[in-house]
C-alpha cells in the first residue's frame, strides 16, 4: 500500500465569489476566514451573531497536486475522505465522484482512471450550506428539537450541538475536518478486521477475524503480530481469501490485565495485521488493545434491578463525567490539549467518560488516551433530544453505514464499555410534550429503530459489548425512563427545577448518568470575551455567553440561598464556582454512601467547547474550576464524608478498593477560633467496595441559639500519621455563619521544581482559593477548609523562568470571608 497525503495548504472561496483564499486542511470555513482576517473571533463578545452568514453560505475548496509515479503504478488508487462536513460534492479533474451527507462517515472513490501522470491534478470539494438545508427540510415538516438550536439540524448527519445547545453557540462548521489522502493498492487490501478476546484458565486468546478485498488470484496470507507490554513478540499467520472471513488466534499466557483508572494498571498490547503475498507487504492495520473482560450486569435485587459495570469479574463503581466536543471548531483541538483534558479527568480519579449523543464519535486520539489513562467510555450514537426522520429509507441507509463504520472502528478498544442509542429521546417521548398525533409516526419509527434495528446492527458487528437504548432509560420502552428501580437516570430538578442541593439526598438511582449545576468560568476566561464594562450577570454580553434560558438567574438565586451577597463581580465569579463545587459534592458524596444501590455517577459536564457559563468543571481553556478540585476529593478511592443533619453529624468512609482499609477518624466540635468543645476518635475498618458508617454523633446538648452560627464539626481521616482527608460541616446555613477574618498566612517555599505552600489561619477559613496572579497552575488541592490551629500544605509546579521571590509576589489567597462586605 502507498499513501499520498492531501492535507496541508488548499484554497477556498465562497461559492458566489471568484476570490480564492488560502486554507488549511484539515480545517473549516470559520477558521480559514479567521486566519485570513475576514471575520472576527466568534467566541468574543457577540461575534457569534455577526458570523451567522458563514454557515448560511455555500463554499468551495480546491487543491492541486502532482501524483507520485510509484502511486500511479499501483493497481487501484482510492481517494479516501475520513471526514467531510457535511453536504459535499467531490470532483477530480472535472469528473464528479459523488456526494456526501454524513460527517461521521468515511467516503472513498476509485480514481486511478481520472488521475493525470504528467501534469497537476485538481480536486475540488463544493460544500452546501447545512443551515439552508436544515431550514428547507424543517419548513416541509417541523421536527421537535432543541430550543437553543437552529431548527432542522436533525435532518442532517452532523453533530447536533453545532447548531446550538444550552451551553454551545450556533456555529455549524463546514469543511474537510479529517484526513484526506490517496491510497494505492495492488492485488488486494485489508477490509474489515474484527479483534476479539477470550479469557479462561489464566490465559487470553486474541482472535482476529480478517476480511479482504482481492482483485487478483495470487495466494495471500495474513500475519498477526502482537507486541506485549514487556516487548515480547508473538506471531500467527493464516492463508486468506476474499471469499470468506479468516479466523486466526494468538494465545497469551499470563496476560497482563487492563483495569479502569484506580483499580489497576493499563498495560497496552499492540497488534499488527499484515496482508502479504510471499514476503511482500500489501496492506497493514495497527491497533492498540487492552486485555480485559467487561459486562453491564443487571440483576434483580431488593431495590429493583442493578446497573453495574463489571471488569475482569470485579464490579466497578463508576466515577466520571460527560464529554462534549472540546471545541466548536474541532480541527483546532491539538494533541496536547486533548491529552490535558483526559489527564485532568484521570487525575481526579475519574474512570468513565460518557461521549454524549449530541456531539460526534471522537477521533482515534481520544480513544488512545482513554485506553492509556484507564477511562472507560460510554459511547452514544449521535442522536439527541430531538425527533429524527427515522421513517425515511435513505436516512436509515445513511445511518446504517455510519453505525457499521464506527462500531468497527471502536469495538476493539479496551476503554469501550457500552453502546447507547441516544441521549434523552425516550425521556422526551414520555415527558416532553411530544405526544401530539402529528408525532406518532416519529415515535413508532423511534421504537423500531432504537429497540430493534440499531441493537441488531450492534449485535452483528460487536457482540462483545452491551447495548443500551437511550439515556436515561429503564430498558422497558417508554416506561419510567428516568426512574430509580432500574436503568440509568438524569436528575435535573436541582438546576432546572430550582430545588435545593438537599434534594439530591432523596434520589437513589441505579446509575446517575447526568446531573449538574452551572458556574461562571474563572475571571481570566471571562476577560477573553467580555470587557470590564460588561461584568454584570445581566449585561448583554454576559447573557450572550449564557445559552441556558434564565441560567444566570438560576445561578444567582441558588447562590443567595447558600452564600451572602457578593461584594463585587470578582467575588460573584468565585462564589459561582464554589457553589457548583458544593452542590455536586453534596450529591456525589450521598450516592457514594450507597454503593450497593447506586453503581456510578457521571456529572454534567467535564469540558467546554467555547468560553461560556456552563456546567463544566474544566473551562474552554482547561482551567480547573472549583468543581474539578472538589472532584479530586469526592472521587477519591478512600472518601471521607459527613452526612449532616443538624444537630446530628454522621461520618462515613467509602472504600472503592478491593481490600479492607484500616485507619482512624478524629473528630471535634469546635468554635471557629479553634476552641474544642467535644472531640473523639474512632477506629476505621472500611470494608472493600463498601461504605461504612464510622460514627453518628448528636450535639443537641452543645448547640444553642447563641452558638449555632459559630461552631463547626470537623472530621479527619488518618492512616497512622498520615492525614488522608478532612471534612467540615455546620449547624446553620453557610450564609448565616459568623465567620471572622481568618488572617490566612501562606509560607511559600520551593522544593526542586515545585512550590510548596503551608497555610495557617487564626480562625476557620472555608473554600480557600489559592492562585498565582499571572499564570495558570494546578495546585495539589484548592477550595478547601482551613480550620484554626491546623496547617494545610499544598503544592504546584514552579512556572518556567520563575523565582521563589516572584512566586511570593504573585501568590493570591482568599476565602469565603473575603467575598462579601463587612
Amino acid at each position: 500500500m502507498l499513501i499520498q497525503s492531501l492535507i496541508g495548504d488548499w484554497q477556498f472561496r465562497r461559492a458566489d465569489s471568484s476570490e480564492w483564499l488560502p486554507a488549511k486542511v484539515p480545517g473549516g470555513v470559520h477558521t480559514d476566514l479567521m486566519a485570513n482576517g475576514h471575520i472576527p473571533d466568534p467566541f468574543v463578545a457577540d461575534n457569534e451573531k455577526k458570523v451567522q452568514w458563514v454557515a448560511e453560505s455555500d463554499w468551495i475548496y480546491r487543491d492541486t497536486f502532482m501524483c507520485a509515479p510509484e502511486l500511479l503504478a499501483q493497481e487501484k488508487i482510492f481517494l479516501v475522505c475520513d471526514g467531510l462536513d457535511t453536504l459535499a460534492t467531490v470532483t477530480l479533474n472535472g469528473h464528479e465522484l459523488g456526494h456526501t451527507d454524513n460527517m461521521f462517515r468515511r467516503y472513498e472513490w476509485e480514481v486511478k482512471s481520472f488521475l493525470k501522470a504528467t501534469e497537476e491534478n485538481e480536486l475540488t470539494i463544493a460544500f452546501n450550506s447545512p443551515v439552508k438545508y436544515a431550514t428547507e427540510k424543517q419548513a416541509v415538516r417541523s421536527l421537535p428539537g432543541v430550543s437553543q438550536a437552529i431548527p432542522g439540524g436533525q435532518y442532517l448527519r452532523k453533530a447536533p450541538c453545532q447548531f446550538g445547545w444550552d451551553w454551545g453557540p450556533q456555529l455549524p462548521p463546514i469543511g474537510i475536518w479529517k484526513d484526506i489522502r490517496l491510497e494505492g493498492h495492488s492485488e488486494a487490501r485489508l477490509d474489515d478486521i474484527h479483534l476479539r478476546q477470550n479469557h479462561s484458565n489464566g490465559r487470553a486468546i486474541i482472535e482476529a477475524g480478517i476480511n479482504i478485498q482481492q482483485w487478483g488470484n495470487k495466494p495471500l496470507k495474513a500475519v498477526i503480530r502482537v507486541t506485549t507490554p514487556t516487548g515480547e513478540i508473538l506471531k500467527s499467520e493464516a492463508a486468506v481469501t476474499a471469499s470468506s472471513e479468516t479466523i486466526t488466534k494468538i494465545s497469551i499466557p499470563n496476560p497482563m490485565l487492563w483495569w479502569p483508572n484506580g483499580y489497576g494498571e493499563q498495560p497496552i498490547y499492540y497488534v499488527e495485521v499484515s496482508l502479504m503475498h510471499n514476503d511482500g507487504h500489501l496492506d497493514q492495520h495497527k491497533y492498540q488493545i487492552g486485555l480485559r473482560k467487561i459486562e453491564l450486569r443487571q440483576q434483580e435485587d431488593q431495590w429493583g434491578r442493578s446497573f453495574v459495570f463489571v471488569v475482569n469479574d470485579r464490579p466497578i463503581f463508576v466515577k466520571g463525567s460527560n464529554w462534549i466536543p472540546a471545541d466548536s471548531f474541532p480541527t483546532r483541538v491539538t494533541d496536547q490539549s486533548l491529552e490535558y483534558i483526559i489527564r485532568s479527568a484521570a487525575e481526579t480519579h475519574q474512570n468513565m467518560l460518557r461521549v454524549w449523543g449530541g456531539g460526534f464519535y471522537e477521533d482515534e486520539r481520544f480513544y488512545d488516551l482513554c485506553d492509556r489513562y484507564g477511562i472507560l467510555v460510554w459511547q452514544e450514537f449521535i442522536f439527541s433530544c430531538s425527533g429524527y426522520p427515522l421513517y425515511d429509507a435513505d436516512f436509515l441507509e445513511n445511518v446504517q453505514e455510519e453505525v457499521i463504520q464506527n462500531v468497527r472502528r471502536l469495538r476493539h478498544r479496551a476503554s469501550l464499555a457500552l453502546w447507547c442509542g441516544n441521549n434523552e429521546m425516550e425521556w422526551g417521548w414520555v415527558d416532553w410534550g411530544w405526544k401530539g398525533t402529528e408525532f406518532q409516526d416519529l415515535k413508532s419509527a423511534y421504537d423500531q429503530f432504537f429497540h430493534h434495528t440499531l441493537p441488531a446492527w450492534c449485535q452483528a458487528e460487536d457482540p462483545d459489548h452491551s447495548y443500551w437504548p437511550s439515556s436515561p432509560s429503564s430498558d422497558t420502552p417508554f416506561v419510567d425512563p428516568n426512574g430509580q428501580r432500574q436503568g440509568d437516570a438524569h436528575y435535573w430538578d436541582v438546576w432546572h427545577g430550582r430545588k435545593p442541593f438537599t434534594a439530591y439526598r432523596n434520589q437513589y438511582p441505579r446509575f446517575m448518568s447526568e446531573f449538574g449545576f452551572q458556574a461562571l468560568p474563572p475571571l481570566k476566561t471571562i476577560r477573553t470575551y467580555a470587557d470590564e464594562a460588561d461584568w454584570n450577570m445581566t449585561s448583554y454580553i454576559m447573557e450572550q455567553h449564557q445559552k441556558n434560558a434564565s441560567g444566570n438567574s438560576l445561578m444567582v438565586g441558588q447562590m443567595l440561598d447558600t452564600f451572602r451577597l457578593p461584594k463585587d463581580f470578582d467575588s460573584l465569579v468565585y462564589l459561582s464556582m464554589a457553589l457548583q463545587a458544593e452542590g455536586i459534592r453534596y450529591g456525589v458524596e450521598h450516592w457514594r454512601r450507597h454503593p450497593d444501590r447506586v453503581a456510578g455517577t457521571l456529572y454534567w459536564q467535564l469540558n467546554d467547547c467555547w468560553p461560556v457559563a456552563s456546567w463544566s468543571s474544566l473551562d474552554y481553556f482547561g482551567n480547573w474550576k472549583a468543581l474539578h478540585y472538589a472532584s479530586r476529593r469526592f472521587y477519591a478511592p478512600i472518601m471521607l464524608s459527613i452526612e449532616d443533619n443538624p444537630p446530628q453529624q454522621a461520618v462515613y468512609v467509602t472504600n472503592d478498593s478491593f481490600d479492607l482499609w484500616d485507619g482512624n477518624v478524629k473528630w471535634s466540635l469546635e468554635t471557629f477560633e479553634g476552641q474544642v468543645l467535644r472531640s473523639g476518635e474512632s477506629q476505621v475498618k472500611a470494608g472493600a467496595q463498601a461504605a461504612t458508617q464510622i460514627c453518628l454523633l448528636d450535639f443537641s446538648d452543645q448547640i444553642n441559639d447563641d452558638n449555632i452560627r459559630k461552631l463547626v464539626f470537623i472530621a479527619e481521616l488518618w492512616q497512622q500519621d498520615q492525614l488522608v482527608a478532612r471534612q467540615a460541616a455546620f449547624f446553620a446555613p453557610i450564609k448565616h455563619l459568623s465567620l471572622g477574618d481568618p488572617d490566612i498566612n501562606a509560607n511559600l517555599q520551593s522544593e526542586g521544581d515545585h512550590l510548596v505552600a503551608e497555610l495557617t489561619s487564626k480562625s476557620l477559613a472555608i473554600l480557600v482559593e489559592v492562585s498565582l496572579n499571572t499564570v495558570d497552575v494546578i495546585f495539589s488541592d484548592n477550595y478547601f477548609a482551613l480550620p484554626a490551629g491546623r496547617t494545610v500544605q499544598i503544592s504546584c509546579p514552579l512556572p518556567d523562568g520563575w523565582t521563589l521571590e516572584r512566586a511570593k509576589k504573585e501568590l493570591c489567597v482568599r476565602s469565603l470571608y473575603d467575598s462579601y462586605s463587612h
